[in-house]
């Protein structure tokens, strides 16, 4: 998994926020499209692939604000899974394999490894796991009862590791 890709995939979860402010969306735009013509666009997917593990072993494992566990099978991929129609772009037939991305995770599977095993990320694909991405995290942040938690935590992590996002 290429770092870029990684840092990339979680500015597609910025885009995606409303509450980025519209200079920093462009600038997360700007660095996706860079990542996305350095390392490719399907490295891209796959680290969005890989957060969507991360996200998913952080509510499953210990949620935010100190609430009960969540049941992966029962709670937290259903409802991930409800809510993929609200998004226009969201192509229901890409919803399986998002299904199994998320299944994969919550029995503590390496995302990145399991997907791969089902040939490259298209366009399509790439853009339902964008999607479950900002759900899981949108899911954190109201966990927590602070919008930001999550990204803040990220950027922080990102920080940590010598590879900023600003």
């Amino acid at each position: 998994m290429v770092d870029e890709a990684v840092r990339a995939a979680w500015d597609t979860y910025r885009v995606l926020e409303k509450r980025t402010p519209a200079k920093e969306r462009q600038e997360a735009q700007q660095r996706v499209k860079a990542a996305a013509d350095s390392v490719g666009r399907e490295e891209v997917s796959r680290g969005t692939v890989f957060l969507v593990g991360v996200l998913t072993g952080y509510l499953i494992g210990e949620p935010p604000g100190g609430g009960e566990q969540f049941d992966p099978l029962n709670d937290l991929i259903p409802a991930v899974i409800r809510k993929l129609p609200t998004f226009d772009m969201a192509d229901p037939e890409q919803v399986p394999m998002a299904t199994g991305v998320l299944m994969a995770a919550a029995m503590g599977m390496d995302t990145v490894a399991w997907r791969d095993r089902f040939g490259p990320i298209e366009p399509k694909e790439a853009i339902i796991h964008g999607f479950v991405l900002w759900l899981l995290a949108d899911l954190f942040d109201s966990l927590a009862d602070k919008p930001g938690t999550i990204d803040q935590l990220m950027r922080e992590t990102f920080d940590s590791m010598g590879t900023s996002q600003d």
